[in-house]
């Protein structure tokens, strides 16, 4: 995925480039005969403003909505789930501050954490704005997404559907397999 996105990024700059870089020559041919005619002696007529937003402007405004869409509006979306995950924490939730401390929420308050750390039972008081990421919250929601595929095969099973996608084997029991079928093959 972030692949593609890299490669669309890239033509769109590249693209977004050459649309200025061919604005700007153009407006300069344009003020350029507009001053060789004035010298002449004559009136000319100004430079067509419609063109001059097509090629300066209007590639300026695609590459702010995208700059919006690809940077600011999922950074965004990132602090309030960290806002969101802050807010919701639980006593017993295992936890991890910016600095890397691990614990768990013994108590929390306002603005502050208390967390244990450590096997000699350290206590930590902490801000929760620091808290970067709730380890337990994780967990549990791989476990749900867990229990829902396996109520969505048993579901499956039930009515007797099966699946058309290859058992997917570790590489270590391919690499045996591999290996014992060519000593098969050389006897």
């Amino acid at each position: 995925m972030k692949k593609k996105l890299t490669g669309i990024m890239m033509a769109l700059s590249v693209t977004t480039y050459s649309v200025i870089t061919s604005g700007i020559i153009a407006f300069a041919d344009g003020e350029e005969s507009a001053v060789a005619t004035t010298v002449a002696g004559s009136n000319t007529a100004p430079v067509e403003t419609g063109s001059v937003f097509w090629t300066l402007i209007f590639p300026l405004i695609i590459m702010f909505a995208l700059l919006y869409f690809m940077v600011i509006r999922p950074q965004k979306k990132r602090d309030g789930e960290l806002k969101a995950m802050q807010e919701s924490l639980e006593v017993g939730d295992e936890i991890v501050t910016g600095g890397g401390i691990v614990g768990i929420v013994v108590s929390t308050g306002e603005d502050t954490v208390v967390i244990e750390t450590g096997g000699a039972r350290h206590k930590l008081r902490i801000k929760t704005w620091a808290i970067t990421e709730n380890v337990t919250a994780q967990e549990r929601v791989k476990a749900m997404q867990s229990a829902e595929k396996k109520k969505k095969e048993s579901a499956l099973a039930s009515a007797g559907v099966v699946s058309d996608e290859p058992e997917k084997k570790p590489k270590k029991l391919k690499k045996i397999e591999e290996n014992t079928g060519k000593d098969s093959n050389k006897e």
